[in-house]
């Protein structure tokens, strides 16, 4: 059997894949129908049933299973480059490491493509808390991310500051300058009562299979959301003109145990100011600080925060590479797999994604080592600005594909672009036609249970029978719910096909997502080995 015909699992899916416009979950089935694409040049319509190349899928479990680099690769990402925020040094490592490394595995076109403006990077060098009164203890903290840094150790006694509403800064005004703030209250930790480590039963699937009736976002909740946004606007402006020295914050839920969650304190707007050093901590090294305080005790806390902004390139990137199509009719026609490279500063970025990454890379090394030749083009993406709003992978999408126009209506400025509601009508561009679908992976480590549909029953056929050969390796279940939050949804908001898989949680929820935890220990060899196989042969 010649190598095209090893590929004919995907060959009848394009005219079904190709006009199917899914809305995400914030989009109206209203909107979705509004959505028209043309089928593309050379796709029939499918009316046999989808057969699988069962003796393709034997190699690429030969392949993988013997002798996968899918930790090869994840140990380049995380312990040879480390966390890779968007902007900074290692993110541009990054970039350049797997441009070169997809290069090595024979792809072409292996380039790194700025998507937009994101804005100026920042990194951390070091970072120290300690109380030294009423008694020395070293808390367990990081920075917040576009932090400013403070210059060297800063010692200063500590007030605790509680606000709810922009009404509360009057019970603090005239009160903080010079002091260390810890703001927020303190949490003691609910009872570990559940593991924070599971996988999923069967009667877990059976429940996501089942399908759920999607509701209107409230409009209160997006209100609520804004004056989030503003009063935090506001308080840190306040924090500035009251000229605290440093700021303390707990970990949120549902750290404990010396687990610390953090993302971003900041702004990476060019021409922000820099704000107060701002640091979380461990919950019960928080607890303390505050307890003591509020006891009247008197406090004093050194900070010594190394960071630093850097505004020589306000742009980001995302790495791409092809593996050519053969069929002279279908080679423009592309089929597309990625995950986001780019993760938060506290951990290596692990789980959370160079999981997804080291999948994708492994799918195509897998590819290229069995001497595939696709009929469509087979293109991976390597996100970056997805923790900041998926601006990455919509940048890229707005590129090639099309998009609405952001509203600029100031009831909503406040809101992230990406959350602000569209001001037009979706313009497509002629690429979007030959794009069949995108597959993404961004929920740990876990192994690959199943597909998200994202309402599209019309592949629901396709995908059972693509799904069929790994249920040994527990892939059973097809979700028709809509799954958002990672880049599948800057594809679907355009009408192309965008589907993120169904994977184990493991501890990615409780432990390691946006943690000092997300590092290479946590993930699983023989999950992302699965996760690679299906990723490829998919694709």
């Amino acid at each position: 059997m010649n190598q095209v015909n090893r590929m004919r699992l995907i060959a009848g899916a394009a005219a079904l894949l190709i006009t199917l416009g899914v809305p995400s979950s914030g989009q109206s089935a209203k909107r979705a129908k509004q959505i028209k694409t043309e089928p593309a040049a050379g796709a029939v319509a499918q009316s046999k049933p989808e057969s699988v190349d069962l003796e393709f899928i034997t190699r690429l479990r030969e392949e993988e299973f013997r002798h996968s680099k899918v930790m090869d690769i994840m140990g380049s990402l995380t312990d040879d480059i480390g966390p890779r925020l968007t902007g900074s040094p290692n993110m541009k490592k990054a970039n350049e490491w797997t441009r070169d490394e997809l290069t090595k595995y024979g792809l072409a076109n292996a380039h790194i493509e700025p998507w937009g403006t994101f804005g100026r990077g920042w990194q951390y060098q070091f970072a120290s808390v300690r109380m030294t009164s009423p008694d020395y203890m070293q808390f367990l903290a990081l920075p917040e991310a576009w932090t400013a840094g403070t210059s060297g150790p800063v010692k200063a006694e500590v007030v605790h500051v509680v606000v709810t509403s922009a009404a509360d800064f009057d019970k603090y005004r005239g009160k903080l300058a010079g002091k260390i703030v810890a703001l927020g209250d303190a949490r003691i930790p609910d009872p570990i009562d559940k593991p924070l480590f599971r996988r999923d039963t069967q009667e877990d699937l059976d429940k996501i299979a089942e399908y759920e009736i999607p509701g209107e976002r409230p409009a209160r909740n997006m209100q609520e959301f804004i004056q989030r946004i503003k009063l935090q606007k506001e308080l840190n402006q306040f924090l500035m003109e009251e000229k605290v020295a440093a700021v303390l914050k707990p970990t949120r839920q549902p750290g404990d145990g010396g687990t610390i969650f953090v993302q971003s304190g900041g702004s990476y707007t060019p021409g922000d100011p820099e704000g107060v050093p701002s640091v979380v901590l461990a919950v019960e090294h928080f607890g303390r600080v505050a307890r003591l305080v509020d006891k009247g005790k008197r406090v004093e806390v050194e900070v010594n925060v190394q960071a630093n902004f850097i505004n020589d390139d306000t742009k980001a990137y995302n790495t791409i590479a092809e593996i050519p199509g053969t069929d002279p009719n279908l080679k423009q026609q592309i089929v597309m797999l990625g995950g986001h490279m780019d993760s938060w500063h506290g951990g290596e970025g692990a789980t959370d994604n160079a999981a997804g990454v080291s999948v994708a890379m492994e799918a195509v090394r897998l590819l290229k080592q069995l001497n595939v030749q696709p009929r469509r083009t087979i293109r991976v993406a390597l996100w970056s600005g997805e923790e900041e709003g998926l601006y990455g992978s919509r940048g890229y999408v707005s590129e090639h594909f099309g998009g609405r126009p952001e509203s600029t209506d100031p009831k909503v400025k406040a809101l992230p672009s990406f959350l602000r509601p569209p001001a037009g009508p979706l313009q497509l561009k002629p690429e979007q036609k030959l794009i069949s679908a995108y597959f993404n992976l961004d929920n740990g480590t876990g192994k690959i249970r199943g597909v998200y549909l994202q309402e599209n029953e019309r592949v629901r056929p396709i995908f059972e029978a693509w799904m069929k050969p790994f249920r040994d390796l527990g892939m059973t279940t097809l979700s028709a719910r809509n799954t958002g939050s990672t880049d599948h949804i800057s594809f679907d908001a355009v009408g192309i096909p965008g589907f993120q898989f169904i994977q184990d949680p493991m501890d990615y929820s409780t432990q390691t997502h946006h943690s000092n935890l997300d590092v290479y220990e946590r993930t699983h060899p023989e999950d992302l080995k699965q996760a690679a196989l299906i990723m490829a042969s998919f694709v």
